[in-house]
């Protein structure tokens, strides 16, 4: 059996964003190829920023968003899920056992005082299995139902198409049955371009990663907090040629990178980053030569 969660921590962090009460769910952890995560810079530039395992993977994150609106709660990504087996989850080092056969990410719920029943929507930046394999969850006896029984779901209507789709080289990340049991039972919300879901959610399309990958402003009292998703998925990805090997259109996340952060300067926006092992939440600047957290 895969193993249980010992990193990162803690599985909940809480803070205030004008009105709205937010939550980083920490539904475990993962290791990746550091040169995959990395692209085409050099390891001996990222090796200074995070060390390498013998297997030549760094720890990575796997953190959620969840926000308390007056619609109801908010799931921004659900992680890894529990559907996969133990060697795939020994391949990519996750490990996001939680309690009653559920993940990390279910008891990060819990400890922030919520249930999975509580859920009233879900919003996906793109299908990738460690960013929506918890929309479902495999029960003891094998049947795979939404893990979030009363919420709609919400993606961008391309990524389900680019999802159902796939080619030699994106279906090792897409698998039907993190969506396909919510679209048939029609609880699925697809999206074009930018929306609002509700007051004060907004969708904003930032492809690169995948053509159709969005990420998500939280907006309230004056406050802005981006759930970045994959476009910037750690805070040693924040120079813009510090992109992925895994984005299927690398020149098109450098621009997507370049308008968001320029924007998150400019507004001093609070930035969620999700794939991050030790940082969840920052402010980037500028120092004329590139971006970095702020101080």
């Amino acid at each position: 059996m895969y193993a249980s969660y010992p990193f990162p921590q803690p599985l909940h962090e809480t803070r205030q964003l004008g009105r709205l009460r937010i939550h980083a769910i920490q539904a475990g952890g993962q290791q990746l190829d550091g040169g995959a995560m990395f692209g085409v810079v050099p390891k001996t530039l990222w090796s200074r920023r995070l060390a390498a395992d013998e297997k030549n993977r760094i720890p990575l994150g796997m953190r959620c968003l969840l926000v308390e609106h007056d619609d109801g709660l908010i799931l921004v990504d659900t992680g890894a899920g529990n559907k996969e087996t133990p060697k795939f989850h020994d391949i990519y080092a996750i490990e996001n056992r939680g309690h009653d056969d559920r993940t990390a990410l279910e008891d990060g719920i819990r400890a922030a005082g919520f249930t999975p029943d509580d859920i009233k929507m879900v919003i996906n930046t793109h299908l990738h299995f460690d960013h929506a394999g918890g929309n479902t969850w495999r029960t003891p006896t094998g049947e795979v139902i939404s893990a979030f029984p009363n919420a709609r779901y919400v993606v961008q209507a391309g990524e389900r198409a680019y999802a159902e789709t796939p080619n030699e080289r994106t279906t090792a990340s897409y698998f039907p049955p993190n969506w396909a049991p919510i679209v048939a039972a029609d609880r699925f919300d697809f999206v074009e371009g930018e929306r609002e879901i509700v007051p004060g959610i907004i969708v904003r399309p930032t492809p690169g990663h995948t053509p159709h990958h969005q990420s998500v402003l939280v907006r309230s009292a004056g406050e802005t907090l981006c759930f970045l998703g994959d476009v910037v998925p750690t805070t040693h990805h924040l120079p813009l040629p510090w992109i992925m090997g895994y984005d299927v259109e690398p020149l098109v996340t450098l621009e997507s990178k370049r308008a968001l952060l320029a924007e998150a300067v400019r507004e001093e926006w609070l930035l969620m980053f999700e794939h991050d092992a030790q940082v969840g939440f920052g402010r980037v600047a500028h120092d004329g030569k590139g971006y970095r957290l702020a101080e």
